[in-house]
């Protein structure tokens, strides 16, 4: 039996909508923005857009038939074929972006970065994947110049944050360094006011004793009171001495605060050089008082003999000063090998642990000493020289026992310091 007429034409009318959702098909394939390839599973190229075709510079022809290892670089294909042939055995849906770094051939060799999505789907012919590839050059190019300039503005921060660092730290050296300052402004005053308490007070004895003995001497006018004139004169002599040891040891202390006193060294004839000094100060002993002096060693010494020469003189007259009539005073010098140690021991009034404690502090005098005259410099200064010529200095004393001062020199870096 013949079909009908409606037959016929329901049959066209299918048909035409079958056409027509094939165009739609095609056009969706072929008029896509990304390229999209079918994979037999065999891996070979069945239907290939013409996005895809531009994008790796084909001709259909020249792909259709062929493995997708053919547009993927060399060094890549033959590790594909693995996986194809995993992912044909177990397929599932991958979607773009999944972390993966992709890259693809083109017919003339250049590689360009893609990510690819894939899907799968099955009919009475076999099983079939569907690629879609999208070139993502464009993007790892404006990824590369963000990274870029992500890199130049951390090392562009980086060097800020070091400029900071040592902008920071300058001020901070700056900060120590007005610290410092005003710390020196602050002794320096400390030392102005101190100076003029102890001058007020140190200078009033031996001034008033110059005054008054001048005011004598012009009293004695006849050659009879010769002798009395001189015994005032000699007052005179030894409080206008007294007044310059005074000045002299503030003027010291200034310098070494300053930085201005240099270490000059020199070779010394140790059993010459002390002599001399105990002969000079032969004036200052008291009734009775005997310095004994005794070197061992080497000879010869290399220190500077100026600043050796104020030490020994202070520790000689505080020995003195502080020592009774009728007492004896040790001296006593050694030198072997690199060591040149000095020793002064008196027999006086001594002083306490307390006050050893504090003794080479500026402007510092013991509790027993208020009714003798001096400033509390003078074992400061000693302390300080010694540390310049590489020595340092101990006392050991006790009460009305006496006290015992100890200078040890090393001389080992003196040789290199000769001309400092």
């Amino acid at each position: 039996m013949e079909p009908s007429i409606n037959d016929r034409s329901g049959d066209r009318f299918l048909q035409k909508e079958v056409e027509k959702e094939l165009q739609r098909f095609g056009a969706l394939f072929d008029y896509a923005s990304i390229g999209i390839l079918v994979t037999n599973k065999q891996g070979e190229i069945i239907m290939i857009n013409d996005f895809a075709l531009d994008q790796f510079g084909y001709q259909r022809e020249e792909l259709l038939g062929h493995t997708i290892e053919k547009l993927m670089p060399p060094h890549v294909r033959d590790r594909h074929v693995g996986h194809r042939n995993r992912y044909a055995a177990h397929p599932q849906s991958r979607p773009m972006g999944i972390g993966l770094d992709l890259f693809a051939i083109r017919k003339d060799g250049t590689e360009f970065p893609v990510e690819i999505s894939l899907s799968h789907y099955e009919n009475e012919e076999g099983s079939f994947v569907i690629a879609y590839i999208n070139n993502i050059t464009a993007r790892k190019q404006a990824e590369a110049k963000i990274e870029r300039l992500n890199n130049e503005l951390e090392q562009m921060v980086e060097e800020r944050t070091q400029q900071l660092r040592e902008t920071l730290e300058m001020l901070e050296r700056s900060k120590e360094d007005l610290t410092a300052a005003l710390g020196k402004e602050k002794e320096l005053s400390e030392l102005k006011s101190r100076f003029v308490s102890l001058a007020s007070h140190e200078f009033r004895t031996p001034l008033a004793t110059i005054l008054s003995s001048a005011y004598l001497v012009k009293q004695y006018s006849k050659e009879a009171d010769q002798d009395k004139r001189n015994k005032h004169l000699q007052r005179i002599v030894i409080c206008a001495k007294l007044l310059t040891d005074i000045l002299d040891e503030f003027l010291s202390v200034g310098k070494i605060e300053e930085g201005r006193i240099q270490v000059r060294y020199a070779n010394i004839k140790v059993d010459d050089f002390f002599h001399n000094i105990i002969q000079e100060m032969q004036g200052l002993t008291k009734e009775g008082q005997h310095v004994d002096y005794v070197h061992e060693g080497e000879p010869d010494v290399t220190l500077d003999p100026s600043l050796l020469k104020h030490i020994v003189m202070n520790l000689l007259s505080n020995a003195i000063k502080f020592s009774d009539n009728n007492s004896t005073i040790q001296v006593r010098t050694y030198h072997h090998n690199d060591e040149f140690k000095l020793k002064v021991a008196d027999q006086g009034i001594g002083m306490s642990r307390e006050d050893q404690q504090h003794l080479f502090e500026r402007f510092y005098r013991g509790a027993n000493t208020s009714n003798i005259q001096g400033t509390g410099l003078g074992l400061h200064i000693v302390s300080k020289y010694c540390e310049m010529m590489n020595g340092s200095i101990s006392c050991e004393s006790e009460l009305d026992k006496g006290t015992t001062f100890t200078i040890i020199f090393q001389l080992n870096n003196n040789s290199t310091n000769n001309n400092a």
